[in-house]
């Protein structure tokens, strides 16, 4: 894996480390709730996952990762959506490095769902 900075630091030849933080929870939450309806025997289709990250400067005027929102949208059997709830309650708690980065920075989801013809 090549990380970089952007100009004028690096070359934005590759993520930075910031931006390698919010991949990492975003795949950590994918990962955990596909295991999870995986184990509820739910097919899923497509998984799309974005995370936005907000920066925030701390009192001496440096640059923090404030917050970041994951958002989870998941292609589904419309008859399947009732038996997710369970995994929805479960999926967030077993996800490491979610769980491990909110300990200092705030970290929400949200899931939507789409059947197989998009609604």
């Amino acid at each position: 894996m090549i990380m970089d900075e952007p100009k004028p630091v690096g070359e934005g030849s590759g993520p930075n480390a910031s931006r390698l933080l919010s991949a990492a929870v975003g795949h950590c939450l994918s990962a955990s709730l596909l295991f999870c309806l995986a184990k509820a025997r739910l097919n899923v289709e497509r998984v799309e996952t974005t995370v936005e990250t907000s920066f925030r400067r701390n009192e001496k005027g440096r640059l923090r990762i404030g917050s970041l929102r994951a958002h989870i949208h998941l292609s589904i059997r419309r008859e399947d959506v009732e038996r997710l709830k369970r995994c929805l309650e479960l999926f967030e708690d077993f996800c490491v490095v979610t769980q491990s980065v909110r300990q200092g920075i705030p970290v929400s989801v949200d899931v939507a769902t789409r059947d197989e013809k998009g609604s």
